[in-house]
């Protein structure tokens, strides 16, 4: 009985006053059968029983996390901002009034800096003029020199590359191509020691203090070319008189020549002061094919007084650069036949053309120089290869005599 009382006991709640609470559970009642027989001899119990249940743990209780107002925020936040969706347009005018103010912000600051530069320029041209105008000087005529040098690149090029040569430039090509690699040769040696620390300083006043002598016509105000250019056509004229008195001496040695009794002629003209006429000098172009008077068979001193003569500045293998000088010319005389002859050349390039053949251009018409290029170009066109002997005897055969060669050399006022 016992054990059936404690079967069918139900489970006590557990008391409020505890530290947990746990629901209410219910054991299943186990299933009595008890039989009975009618002859009252035994009684059977039948009870089945349920598996025992784990025994009952109380829940762990954690103290209530503190809420975080932040997270909360930022959720009330997320929530405002979609339920305005889409988000408000930007105001453009407001974005291009900050961006024309930081515009007109930094082009105030630009044009005081450059007025600032421009006012420091002016002060040093007020304060020191004479060092400033070497500096622009010097500072134009690096630019100068380096566009023609770049020019001069350029033209090499051409002539390297194209089947026609020389015959591809123009007269202004040539006369760059010409003189580019000497002006490269005389100025470097003044632009390297400028270009050194500290004596730069000292080296740039003494360079241009001899221009003439350190630097190149790119270098040079219009005054000073002009100057330097009659001084140094002095300097070449001042050979007429020996290179006239070479062929002089050699003409005894051509008497076998058909053209020697010509010639003879043509320098007894030249010796009474007067010139010999175009025609003339054709006929005579044989004999400078020949010894005495061609190239190869001049000696070192005729030699050296051409290379003065045309103003050649070279210390070695005169006779070859002389030899290229005078084919260089002659290009210029037939790009100047192409280009429609020399009245249709600009009045520089006449006088330009006047100094490289000889001629003192100073106090001459344009009519006057146009005539002593045509008489130039008529030889310098009728003559070949083999005939560059006299090409280079030129200068004296047409201008040995003319007034303004003799005014340059000897009238020292």
């Amino acid at each position: 009985m016992t054990l059936a009382l404690r079967l069918l006991r139900r489970p006590a709640y557990l008391s409020q006053s505890s530290a947990f609470t746990l629901q209410r559970q219910q054991y299943a009642t186990p299933l009595a059968i008890v039989i009975r027989k009618r002859s009252g001899a035994t009684e059977k119990r039948a009870v089945e029983k349920k598996p025992q249940l784990p025994p009952i743990v109380p829940p762990k209780i954690y103290p209530a996390e503190p809420k975080h107002e932040s997270a909360k925020s930022d959720d009330s936040d997320d929530a405002q901002s979609w339920s305005k969706w889409p988000p408000p347009a930007k105001d453009d005018k407001k974005l291009s009034s900050q961006r024309l103010s930081r515009e007109n912000v930094e082009g105030y600051m630009f044009k005081h800096f450059f007025d600032y530069i421009k006012n420091y320029e002016k002060l040093l041209e007020k304060n020191f003029p004479s060092a400033m105008k070497l500096y622009r000087t010097y500072v134009d005529g690096v630019m100068d020199f380096y566009n023609d040098m770049k020019s001069y690149l350029k033209i090499a090029r051409i002539v390297n590359n194209s089947p026609m040569g020389l015959k591809a430039l123009n007269r202004k090509e040539l006369e760059l191509y010409m003189q580019m690699p000497r002006d490269m040769m005389k100025v470097a040696p003044a632009l390297i020691v400028v270009a050194l620390p500290l004596v730069g300083y000292v080296a740039m006043p003494l360079i241009f203090a001899y221009p003439q002598l350190f630097l190149c016509s790119h270098f040079w105000t219009l005054q000073q070319r002009a100057e330097f250019q009659q001084a140094i056509l002095q300097r070449r004229l001042k050979n007429n008189k020996s290179v006239f008195r070479i062929l002089q001496s050699k003409l005894k040695d051509a008497k076998k020549h058909e053209s020697h009794q010509e010639l003879q002629q043509i320098l007894g003209m030249l010796g009474s002061g007067f010139h010999p006429s175009v025609e003339s000098l054709l006929r005579v172009k044989d004999i400078f094919t020949q010894p005495p008077y061609d190239l190869l068979s001049l000696s070192r001193k005729q030699v050296k007084l051409l290379c003065q003569l045309h103003g050649v500045p070279t210390p070695l293998f005169k006779r070859y650069h002389l030899a290229e000088h005078a084919f260089l010319v002659h290009n210029m005389d037939l790009a100047i036949v192409r280009e429609g002859h020399v009245h249709n050349m600009h009045p520089d390039g006449i006088r330009r053309s006047c100094y490289i053949r000889g001629l003192n251009p100073s106090n001459l018409s344009h009519e006057e120089m146009i005539a002593w290029l045509r008489n130039w170009i008529k030889i310098s066109t009728s003559l070949e290869e083999q005939h560059i002997s006299m090409f280079l005897y030129l200068p004296v055969l047409l201008g040995y005599n003319h007034p303004n060669n003799w005014h340059l050399i000897y009238d020292k006022s």
